[in-house]
């Protein structure tokens, strides 16, 4: 499992960069003040980080876009993804490795005050570009920073933390101001910098593609050509005779034929007889000796296919007569939520509104595309992985081998954003396979074009939605039919849908609610996890139904919200009645003045659960052990960027009172660290963090008695918290669906050319954790927001994706608006759990867009059901 050696290179005193034609060598080029030659024409980016070992220079797209390869040459900066060695003959080359000691002093500092790391694998390339404004420029204003970093895409930060820690190190360069060793208790509430931050600002931290291993190879999946088709038959003997070929494998060489997270309908390889469900689906699995063989060798396997009639539509799906995608039928779940009597309050309220909605499909766009190492561990096997739950990861490997979990061994690196994105098998499974049957260490990693057309996506979804009230502008009753496409497998169609159900009504006191969800099998890409997990899609529909509603009434959309919105001991419409910390009102409160005081202001209102809830099984652990003097915390909540190691410091430093510097966060790992659950439902800063807060209550106690921490060497101190709710439909009064709820209200202004001219904000989230990184989690959630309402689309042709990364309409610096963040809390008694913490990390974005759609219909009158929105200055209208 050790990493390769580093190449040695022969350093050059003379430099004739080019040699002549008969010479092996392609060019001299200096790379952080050393010069290196290259005998093999190649990607400058390749040889940056597989020669080279700069690990800081990222592959995000292999497209120019994104600009997580950014280099400084010759001073000015570049993208290396799409160039090729020899055009930088004789050039010097800078990467974040060759910044002098200075500059990776300040950086650090600033990056890391500002709270502008988050998953960390777009922060190299923004700190060349920064640098290459601040070679020139000292004294920058904030326009000429976010034109600075106009190509390098976060989908984490929103950018503006960014912006803040690039400014901050103008001044400490500007000024030559020292780095001040300022103390940090790490206690909750404060601003404290992230404990992995500096190792992802140096680029040091690995990711798992950043990880090389002696003797590995790469493999890569044959992906149907058509979205349903019958496999007439599969020739692998040409590829096979590839020299560079390993080998192949077929459906036939799969101990298991079907995994899933949670309904196993996915299968690993389609073999010759199968049906494809769309154009993921995998046929065959090369496996070669250079990862530029790979398709060389795929496009000699012959495949013979029977096209076949497919279903794009989810309502297609459900007619009698449509071909059936999976045996089962094509209705994946179907969820049902009742109280009181919605059609009885309908027809005696004064008011009712009725519409239609339809949401898109939508792509993650995390920087770090998907990318497994599987190699062979005594009897079982090793797996690097960059997923969301390292236990998920570990029990699908070992359903596909039938074999004991326990020799599967599956380890964290560094995980490039996920926002829901890696929670199914994407990469894993197929390493973990090629990797048993040919006894060797293997990569698989999606290019950025794979993951685009192969991974989840948000549930494309279709609405139907009557809101009613009386003539004071109460809410009265709702009804409501949802219809989810989760395309050609399950993952996790089910509990989305469950989610867009159970906050269909939105944070409001009214208890007549009657809503029909139907996830459905089609031929598209398959929908799964995504922040806001179906809530998004249905506060879409749910807040601009109360938009027009208030105008009916004849009251303010901020008015009829307040009237409306749930406070603590009120019962919310789902039947679970609103805790003590409730702070919904409040959060409108904190924006009331920015929506009164801006013409073309819309607004919306938002809650979400903490938890899986709806009656799983839901359970955080954490061990902390002494070692060498130090709390090493140990869990598997996997980290995609939102903090988990500073959480959990912070838990342990708030409880025992324990310095920072004497805690240690290790990363999940199935044999060292106890299973937490996966990193979903925002819920690992409830259920994890109290978990780990009771296990620093044990330790706190234990130095309480006078032992140090030396006194304690090889104690373990076990936490465990376990969220215990109801299933849907239970026949309680009240039951309990989550075990917390955080609420949001958003104000979106335009100008009046129909601009977004700033974002104001206010959340409940209990008591903050970490403020940068809250406030960083939802300045990013709200940019994502802003995406999702104006520009970005997916946009599917029979079942056919037509996009690439750099036409998903993702938003740049140059196009944020300036945000507003207010924190806000109850002051009431705080949930008992995490010391009153609740989660933010899907919340941030889902009231974003029915309060864009509300701003623009305040400045033209125009009702806007369908996203992203058109009619506007982002985008003009839709693709057909």
């Amino acid at each position: 499992m050790d990493s390769i050696p580093l190449l040695k290179y022969l350093r050059l005193e003379k430099d004739p960069y080019m040699m002549e034609s008969g010479s092996n060598i392609v060019c001299t080029i200096i790379v952080n003040d050393t010069s290196y030659t290259c005998n093999q024409e190649k990607s400058l980016l390749l040889f940056l980080r597989e020669d080279l070992h700069l690990t800081s220079v990222k592959d995000g797209c292999s497209e120019g876009v994104c600009g997580s390869c950014t280099i400084l040459v010759d001073g000015k900066k570049a993208k290396c993804c799409t160039q090729i060695i020899s055009h930088f003959a004789g050039k010097h080359i800078l990467t974040v490795e060759g910044l002098s000691e200075r500059e990776k002093e300040v950086y650090t500092h600033t990056f890391s005050e500002a709270g502008a790391v988050q998953c960390g694998f777009c922060t190299p390339g923004m700190i060349l570009s920064a640098k290459s404004l601040l070679d020139n420029n000292l004294n920058p204003t904030l326009a000429e920073v976010k034109q600075a970093i106009k190509g390098n895409i976060c989908r984490c930060t929103g950018y503006k933390k960014i912006e803040e820690a690039i400014l901050d190190a103008a001044r400490y360069f500007r000024e030559n101001l020292p780095i001040e060793d300022t103390h940090e208790d790490g206690r909750l509430n404060t601003r404290f910098k992230r404990v992995d931050a500096k190792e992802k600002i140096l680029g040091s931290g690995l990711f798992v593609d950043d990880i090389q291993v002696e003797g590995m190879i790469y493999a890569k999946a044959l992906r149907s050509k058509y979205p349903r088709a019958k496999i007439n038959s599969i020739d692998i003997s040409r590829a096979q005779a590839h020299p560079d070929c390993v080998t192949i494998l077929t459906a036939k060489d799969v101990p298991t034929k079907k995994i899933g997270h949670i309904v196993q309908d996915w299968d690993v390889l389609l073999g010759e007889g199968d049906i494809t469900r769309y154009i993921g689906d995998a046929l065959a699995l090369v496996g070669t000796l250079h990862r530029e063989k790979l398709d060389e060798v795929i496009d000699l396997i012959e495949v013979d296919y029977t096209p076949l009639e497919m279903i794009t539509c989810p309502s297609d799906a459900l007619k009698a007569n449509a071909p059936l995608i999976h045996e089962r039928g094509n209705i994946l779940s179907k969820e049902v939520l009742k109280f009181g009597n919605s059609d009885q309050a309908i027809a005696t309220s004064k008011y009712v509104v009725t519409r239609k909605y339809s949401t898109p499909f939508n792509d993650h766009a995390f920087m770090e595309t998907e990318c497994a190492i599987a190699m062979p561990d005594g009897e079982g096997l090793f797996v690097y992985t960059g997923g969301q739950s390292v236990f998920d990861e570990q029990r699908e490997i070992a359903h596909m081998l039938n074999i004991s979990e326990a020799l599967v061994h599956c380890h964290t690196a560094l995980v490039g954003g996920g926002f829901g994105g890696k929670e199914d098998m994407s990469v894993q499974h197929h390493a973990a396979l090629m990797a048993w049957v040919t006894k060797l260490p293997v990569k698989v990693k999606f290019s950025r074009q794979e993951s685009l057309l192969y991974h989840t996506k948000r549930h494309a979804m279709e609405m139907e939605f009557t809101t009613a009230c009386d003539e004071h502008g109460k809410l009265t009753a709702m009804k409501a039919f949802i219809l989810a496409d989760t395309g050609a497998y399950a993952s996790l169609g089910g509990p989305v849908l469950q989610r867009a159900c159970t906050h269909a009504a939105g944070p409001y006191n009214y208890q007549n609610v009657d809503i029909l969800g139907m996830s459905v099998y089609t031929n598209n890409v398959v929908g799964g996890a995504y922040r806001g997990f179906g809530v998004t899609q249905s506060c879409f529909a749910t807040e601009n139904n109360i938009n027009l509603l208030s105008e009916m009434v004849g009251i303010s959309p901020w008015e009829f919200r307040f009237r409306n919105a749930i406070e603590p001991g009120q019962t919310l419409p789902n039947g679970q009645i609103a805790d003590s910390n409730c702070a919904m009102k409040e959060t409108l409160l904190a924006v009331k003045e920015a929506f009164e005081q801006n013409k073309y202001a819309g607004i919306a209102c938002a809650f979400k659960n903490s938890g899986t809830g709806v009656g799983l099984k839901d359970i955080g652990r954490c061990i902390l052990s002494i070692e060498d003097a130090k709390v090493h915390i140990r869990t598997s909540a996997a980290c995609m960027g939102q903090g988990i190691a500073t959480m959990c410091t912070q838990m342990v430093c708030e409880e025992t009172g324990l310095d920072p510097s004497l805690v240690l966060h290790e990363p999940a790992d199935t044999q060292r660290t106890p299973n937490s659950g996966t990193s979903t439902a925002s819920r690992q800063t409830v259920v994890t963090g109290e978990a780990t807060r009771r296990a620093a209550e044990k330790l706190s106690l234990a130095l309480k008695k006078g032992t140090s921490l030396s006194d304690l060497e090889g104690k373990e101190f076990i936490g465990e918290f376990s969220a215990i709710t109801d299933p849907m439909g239970s026949k309680k009064q009240h039951p309990i669906s989550h075990v917390s709820y955080s609420y949001a209200t958003q104000v979106v202004v335009l100008n009046e050319h129909g601009m977004i001219e700033k974002v104001v904000a206010a959340y409940d989230v209990g008591t903050p954790v970490n403020i940068q990184s809250v406030e960083g989690q939802i300045e990013g959630g709200i940019v994502m927001g802003l995406g999702f309402a104006l520009t970005e689309d997916y946009p599917i042709e029979k079942g056919y994706p037509k996009v690439k990364f750099g036409t998903l309409g993702l938003l740049r610096s140059t196009q944020v608006p300036p945000m507003e963040i207010h924190l806000v809390q109850a002051d009431n008694e705080k949930l008992p759990y995490a010391f009153g913490a609740k989660g933010v990390g899907e919340l941030c974005l889902i009231p974003t867009s029915p309060a864009v759609a509300h701003a623009y219909y305040r400045l033209d009158k125009k009702e806007r059901n369908v996203l992203p929105i058109t009619d506007t200055p982002y985008r003009k209208k839709h693709t057909e």
